[in-house]
């Protein structure tokens, strides 16, 4: 018996699973680590930043909901670009996102080994992670980092839970997201009512050294943390009611995630004053907590360690998201028949993607040999480029289809994704610039991953045509092709 089958994904996700997969990729590591370095390079009007990042982000956001409204497919972007282009811009779009997915779970997961180490040493059980050395491997007699081994372990626990279960790893998300947000209410309730909190420290809000031009580099730097909510259509199929919830699922997670950073971001600042907070840098957060929460807490013993819990369940939750997307993108493309076909087919025990999400997990392990700051600006360039397509493709098939049924639908189009395509290209502009002064590796690797995309499908292309050439003159069967 054969052990994967061409059924349907089950819908097993309902509206609060499917939103807290949008949360919990957007309200990840990103907020922790990305604060104090945006009021590095922005200053108080670091605010200002994550305001019009949110902005930027609605207005995808918009057409990502009218798409997956009227393309109740799982994949993503993928399967949207996959329904109005040609083959070849529909393959490159999944080969850009799958690849995008994966190279952010490994950033993830070497995120999630150093906050982890350091909840560690703050109850004492272990050294500080400086000064934990190798981890022996036995048999090959050798030995690993700490954590490049937690790294490896968490990829291997999550690509597991999600290769036995959908409806677990959605459950497992809605619980680590609400815990993480509920870490951030704290820190906000805390921080808000603080005799240390003061709207003068927004005064004024572009500094000397950093005017209104820092902002749009503040942007780019933290775009990423906003990026998330496309996970959700990732799983369309997987969803309850998906031309309905999927909409509803992106504007829920947008807002509150929206909301979440505003307020933490008014509250880091107003407590430690923009010149703090850089000086904290990756620690803003961290820092911001120590200095007004109380000592002494239940089980928590300061707000610094509240923080780092809420960092090591953010990284976990962010994972196990594009955990979710990256196989979904990988699926749709192998049922579609631009990847081999058992990417495309549902295990017959699990009724999960078993084989895309092993291939996943494979290439996200692999990953974690890539410098971390040109695996994370490469997988910035790829959302942005993908977001800009998206927003085409919102266009196009307005155009093609006018009385194609849509539940949901774009208000005042044409102006949001036009704006959509816009914002992003000028952000993708500015991020290509900086690479090519600070990074020009990311670069290299991501026109290196598309060319071998590009060899990929011309040897999937011979492969088809020679099965074809196989099975013509002896079969009836339709192909896929033909069938759709």
């Amino acid at each position: 018996m054969s052990g994967h089958d061409n059924r349907s994904p089950e819908a097993e996700l309902g509206l609060l699973d499917a939103t807290m997969i949008g949360m919990g990729a957007m309200i990840g590591a990103g907020i922790f680590v990305l604060t104090g370095l945006a009021a590095e390079i922005a200053g108080p009007a670091a605010l200002l930043v994550f305001v019009l990042n949110g902005v930027v982000t609605a207005f995808t956001g918009l057409s990502y909901a009218e798409l997956a409204s009227a393309i109740p497919k799982s994949g993503g972007g993928y399967a949207f670009v996959r329904e109005i282009f040609d083959d070849l811009p529909s393959f490159l779009m999944g080969w850009m996102l799958w690849f995008a997915y994966m190279i952010a779970g490994a950033l993830y997961a070497l995120g999630f080994a150093p906050n982890f180490l350091e909840l560690l040493h703050v109850y004492e059980l272990v050294p500080p992670p400086e000064q934990i050395g190798s981890i022996a491997v036995p048999v090959v007699d050798a030995g690993v980092s700490a954590g490049f081994g937690l790294a490896f372990g968490a990829v291997l626990l999550l690509v597991a839970l999600n290769a036995a279960s959908t409806a677990a790893s959605g459950s497992v998300e809605t619980i680590f997201t609400a815990t993480k947000v509920s870490i951030l209410v704290v820190f906000v309730a805390f921080g808000a009512t603080s005799p240390m909190f003061s709207g003068a420290e927004f005064q004024p809000l572009f500094s000397a050294g950093s005017g209104p031009s820092a902002v749009l580099p503040a942007m780019g730097l933290t775009f990423i943390a906003f990026e998330g909510y496309d996970l959700i259509t990732t799983v369309t199929e997987e969803v309850e009611n998906p031309r309905q919830n999927i909409p509803k699922a992106i504007f829920a997670s947008l807002a509150v995630t929206i909301l979440v950073y505003v307020t933490v971001v008014t509250v880091a600042i107003g407590t430690l004053g923009a010149q703090g907070l850089a000086e904290a840098g990756e620690a803003g957060i961290a820092e911001a907590a120590t200095e007004f929460m109380p000592t002494g807490l239940p089980i928590i013993q300061n707000g610094g360690a509240l923080i780092v819990f809420g960092a090591v369940f953010s990284t976990l939750t962010a994972l196990n998201a594009v955990v979710i997307a990256s196989s979904r993108v990988a699926f749709s493309m192998g049922r579609e028949g631009q990847l081999l076909p058992r990417f495309g087919q549902l295990h017959h025990r699990y009724g999960t993607p078993f084989v895309a999400i092993l291939a996943s997990g494979v290439v996200m392990l692999g990953s974690v040999v890539l410098p971390t700051q040109s695996a994370g600006n490469m997988s910035s360039l790829f959302f942005l480029l993908s977001f800009i397509v998206v927003n085409g493709a919102v266009i196009k098939l307005r155009r093609e289809r006018p009385s194609m049924n849509r539940p949901y639908e774009v208000p005042y189009y044409p102006i949001p994704p036009l704006m959509g395509i816009g914002l992003n290209l000028l952000l993708t502009v500015v991020l290509v610039v900086f690479l090519v002064r600070t990074d020009p590796m990311a670069l290299v690797l991501s026109v290196g991953w598309m060319l071998l995309g590009g060899v990929a499908y011309v040897a999937l292309d011979r492969v088809r045509a020679m099965q074809g050439a196989d099975t013509e003159p002896t079969s009836t069967t339709m192909t896929s092709q033909e069938r759709d």
